[in-house]
């Protein structure tokens, strides 16, 4: 018995095609408008933290609170206000554009004081010094920096600023501290192992490495090599086996 039922026809097939294509325009439509807006917003946004880092430039520029806020306002809607000297606008970068060069200024004047302290210390230390103890010393020393309040995060900032310079400055976590290393040589996974125990404990010894690392004395006595080498850490032979300490340990230490 015949059936009643039409198969589709090409009228069918063409119709759907023109729907899909309707559909995708439609869509590329919305994508616009919402790009557009996006666009206007952001505009907006930037106009907005413009006439507020002008009616705030003294507060940006004195206290370091107010700095690490308005640097992640800026972060928040894409604007890195350090990305400065590599923009290929006229006169700099955001903050300098915007603050005639003050903040800018502050944080690149900042990063050579930063250098200086570093340099000044790295025979004590190896090159590698505790991000609170250098924003100490900035506040402490002489020229920029002295007498002013400066934060942590404001000498984060400063050696981010030395990057794109290839200076050899980086940060880098030991337990819980953050660390700038002022020399290009790269700790192993060794070498951070026994400064964070040295962190935690404030010396280590060989045997104290084999115990509880369950390291071979060889390997042991490599490590501390390298880092006595470097003058990451200091020998004590006066007790009865050789302690090796921390520059950083014994300097936080003598406060107390």
């Amino acid at each position: 018995m015949p059936s009643d039922r039409r198969t589709p026809g090409l009228s069918a097939f063409s119709k759907n095609t023109i729907t899909s294509a309707q559909y995708a325009s439609h869509g590329a439509e919305l994508r616009n408008a919402h790009a557009s807006s996006l666009q206007t917003q952001l505009s907006v946004f930037q106009s907005l933290l413009h006439q507020f880092s002008i009616s705030h430039a003294k507060e940006i520029r004195s206290n370091p609170t107010f700095r690490a806020e308005f640097a992640r306002m800026c972060n928040a809607i894409g604007v890195d206000p350090l990305v400065s000297s590599h923009s290929k606008k006229p006169g700099g970068s955001f903050w300098a554009q915007m603050l005639g060069g003050t903040v800018n200024d502050f944080y690149f004047e900042l990063a050579v004081r930063v250098v200086e302290v570093c340099r000044d210390t790295r025979a004590e230390n190896g090159g590698m010094m505790a991000v609170n103890e250098i924003a100490k010393r900035v506040q402490k020393g002489r020229g920029l920096g002295g007498g002013m309040e400066v934060s942590e995060d404001d000498v984060l900032r400063a050696v981010k600023s030395l990057e794109p310079l290839g200076s050899g400055f980086a940060v880098t976590k030991l337990g819980s501290k953050q660390m700038i290393r002022s020399v290009p040589k790269e700790l192993n996974l060794d070498q951070s192992t026994v400064l964070e125990a040295i962190q935690l404990l404030g010396y280590v010894t060989m045997s104290m490495l084999q115990i509880n690392l369950k390291w071979t004395r060889p390997r042991a006595i490599a490590v501390i090599g390298d880092l006595v080498a470097d003058s990451l850490v200091w020998v004590d032979s006066q007790a009865d086996e050789t302690e090796y300490w921390s520059p950083a340990f014994i300097q936080e230490a003598s406060k107390f």
